[in-house]
């Protein structure tokens, strides 16, 4: 199995970027909790992170017909994104959602997700697991 993992603007600062919220652990770090992670299952991975809508747009266009499932924390872009509902309405890729917050806690604009109108299931407010129990999803057909 190949899953895409996409992660959004901001992501890149875990460790930095308001730690009450989102912990002390980096973002390299969130990177070697999933590779050992799919090592151990067999599961071949790719991990991408842009600040940049089109830049995650063209991500998922160029999965089709590469990637058997995404995993993707839009961050800021969960809440302001048709272009990335979109795009991956277009490539059709089983899709699972993830936050490290549980944004269903947070700010009221914060419960509005356009990925979520096409992703699967989506995972929130457990952290890094949260990646974890994704990739399980994904790669149990949909069993957690």
């Amino acid at each position: 199995m190949k899953i895409l993992v996409i992660n959004g603007p901001s992501l890149n600062m875990l460790g930095i970027r308001e730690p009450g919220i989102y912990g002390k652990r980096t973002y390299a770090e969130l990177e070697k909790t999933i590779y050992d992670h799919c090592e151990k299952q067999g599961v071949t991975v790719e991990i991408y992170q842009s600040n940049h809508e089109g830049d995650i747009v063209d991500k998922i266009q160029a999965a089709y017909g590469v990637f058997d499932g995404i995993v993707i924390n839009p961050a800021a872009y969960t809440h302001t994104s048709v272009a990335i509902l979109d795009a991956l309405k277009a490539v059709g890729i089983r899709t699972v959602e993830v936050h490290i917050s549980d944004v269903d806690k947070r700010e009221e604009f914060r419960r509005i997700s356009y990925v979520g109108l096409y992703a699967e299931k989506t995972v929130k407010g457990i952290g890094f697991d949260g990646y974890i129990k994704a990739i399980e999803y994904l790669r149990n057909d949909g069993k957690d």
